[in-house]
């Protein structure tokens, strides 16, 4: 009897024991599931914890392929092909370019099984810009998304008065060169700013991004005032709604003078802008960074803006060419004409709708066209889609609306003007 009790009393202490043991185990692996969940909460916005693993800076090489990069940094082909497939829509890998920033991480062997086959490439960082990137995840499962650095936005002023260069001001003052272009954009019509002379003054409200502490972009200029002798052109920004022209003086009159949509009539374009073109005389694929207009020899061409002949004369291909500088932001260029206008020469002024020349076919043509080019702050682009706003004054019913704006702007750049001297 007493081995039958003692009998019952082990298997129910085995029982007991089974039954802790299965509640301690529940309770583990309640407990691993809440640490998982709670790694998964605190995830770094990269995707991954880079401070775990050791970083090796690099960059796309002329000619590099994306699978070449990828077994360059370590990954075999094989993964490396993986790796490209699993790009699908977020990463187009042939539009990697060289010179842009790679950042390798790697783990190194933590087994302790002193293996030798060197350290493992675990996730590459692809810089498509300075704020976007591209992660790939280089092992099981392979993946690849991406992440957006976090940007900063603020409020600014800038008060330059020029001494030497409009450059060299701004850094002395401590403020971002590249607010110079777009300033020069807003003010292409009204300051010549290959013409600035010591004194000239500029005073500007706008909004620029930081990413990393360092200055990524200049966003929008909401106010802005040249001052030369005693006299000051605002700059103030206020939109119609109408994709329009976006600044205007304090009399509600356009600070941007229309272009002329083409600088001949009666013509049809024989060939467009582009980046890959035969040419037509030498059969040789390049770049035709202008627009063909085919008409008779002799056609008047005209200039499609006020500014000054950069040259009139005979270049390599153009045959007869007249180059026109509107601005600071605007160049354009006439090719293969038959003649030149009367007083058509270096230096001189030019009015919008002057004849400066007339069709031919000098130079490498095939056939009477004007081959018609622009370029703005030095970089060609389509003369077909270069922004021509109306030059018309505001609307009246928004001139109220404009002249509060003004006041706004000038009560805080003045005050903003006595505190910096303070």
């Amino acid at each position: 009897m007493q081995r039958k009790n003692l009998y019952i009393l082990f298997v129910f202490l085995a029982f007991a024991l089974v039954l802790a043991s299965s509640g301690c185990k529940r309770k583990v692996q309640e407990n691993e599931t809440e640490i998982v969940e709670e790694v998964k909460d605190t995830l770094p916005p990269m995707g991954f914890w880079p401070d775990s693993l050791d970083l090796a800076e690099d960059a796309v090489r002329n000619g590099e392929t994306f699978t070449g990069l990828m077994n360059r940094l370590g990954l075999s082909m094989n993964d490396a092909m993986k790796v490209a497939q699993a790009c699908d829509t977020v990463f187009d890998v042939r539009k990697m370019r060289a010179g842009n920033k790679v950042q390798a991480y790697y783990q190194f062997d933590t087994t302790g099984t002193g293996s030798t086959d060197g350290p493992a490439l675990k996730y590459v960082v692809y810089e498509r810009d300075k704020i976007e990137m591209v992660i790939f995840r280089t092992s099981e499962p392979f993946k690849v998304w991406s992440w957006t650095k976090p940007v900063e936005s603020t409020r600014e002023y800038a008060d330059v008065t020029i001494k030497s260069s409009l450059w060299n001001d701004m850094l002395a003052a401590g403020i971002s060169p590249q607010l110079i272009v777009p300033l020069s954009e807003i003010y292409a019509w009204s300051v010549d700013f290959f013409g600035l002379q010591p004194g000239d003054r500029f005073r500007v409200l706008y909004e620029q991004i930081k990413c990393d502490d360092e200055i990524i972009a200049v966003d929008t200029i909401y106010y802005a005032e040249f001052v030369r002798d005693g006299k000051m052109i605002p700059a103030i920004m206020f939109d119609q709604g109408d994709n329009g022209n976006l600044y205007w003086n304090e009399k509600g009159e356009s600070l941007r003078k229309a272009f002329l949509k083409a600088p001949l009539k009666f013509t049809r374009i024989s060939s467009g802008f582009s980046y890959h073109r035969k040419h037509p005389v030498t059969g040789k694929v390049r770049a035709h960074t202008a627009v063909d207009y085919a008409a008779p020899t002799g056609t008047p061409v005209m200039t499609i803006g006020d500014g000054t002949i950069v040259s009139a004369g005979w270049t390599n291909g153009g045959g007869n060419t007249v180059k026109v500088r509107h601005n600071s932001v605007y160049t354009t260029s006439y090719m293969h004409l038959s003649r030149y206008g009367a007083g058509i020469k270096a230096g001189a002024r030019v009015r919008q709708g002057d004849v400066i020349g007339y069709v031919g076919s000098t130079g490498m043509s095939t056939g009477p066209h004007l081959d018609f080019r622009v370029w703005k702050n030095g970089s060609p682009i389509n003369p077909l889609k270069m922004d021509s706003p109306p030059s018309e004054p505001i609307k009246p019913e928004n001139k109220p609306a404009l002249d509060s704006t003004f006041r706004y702007y000038r009560q805080m750049i003045d005050t903003l003007k006595v505190t910096a001297n303070q």
